[in-house]
């Protein structure tokens, strides 16, 4: 699934897609998009499309992208401990790195119940687009789309 503020880079996948950001969180495996870059389209389009519901599924996820890595970009991944769905999960309230950021670009904060209705990998998504030390110039783009549709 591609969002359409990813569709700018969506045919080439030149960027990682927030679907397999996401994934990647999950399975705690960094890759840079320099590595990024050096995975074929067919790399690329099995990294988006590759189940994870499940820790067999996610194990095979890691195991395939560790070999990618080392073959594509010859080089030994960068593990990290996975992150667990928890954070971009329902709330009992709006998260405070969404408000501050819609407060920075001058938009309206979500509800709670707008935010409740966000599937996972909107959450997700703007859970990663408030992150700091990032131009995260995508963000009010995601909220028209995941708000306005």
């Amino acid at each position: 699934m591609l969002f359409n503020f990813e569709m700018d880079f969506a045919d080439s996948l030149r960027c990682i897609p927030m679907m397999v950001r996401m994934n990647l969180d999950l399975c705690g495996v960094k890759v840079s998009l320099r590595q990024w870059s050096r995975f074929t389209r067919e790399d690329r389009s099995a990294l988006l499309n590759l189940p994870m519901e499940n820790a067999a599924q996610r194990e095979k996820y890691q195991a395939f992208l560790v070999n990618l890595i080392r073959l594509r970009a010859e080089e030994e991944p960068v593990f990290l401990p996975p992150i667990t769905a928890a954070a971009w999960q329902k709330a009992d309230d709006v998260p405070q790195s969404i408000r501050q950021a819609a407060i920075s670009h001058g938009v309206a904060i979500p509800s709670l119940n707008q935010w409740n209705h966000l599937s996972t990998l909107q959450r997700f998504a703007l859970i990663k687009l408030t992150r700091p030390g990032h131009e995260n110039q995508n963000f009010v783009p995601a909220l028209r789309e995941f708000f306005e549709s």
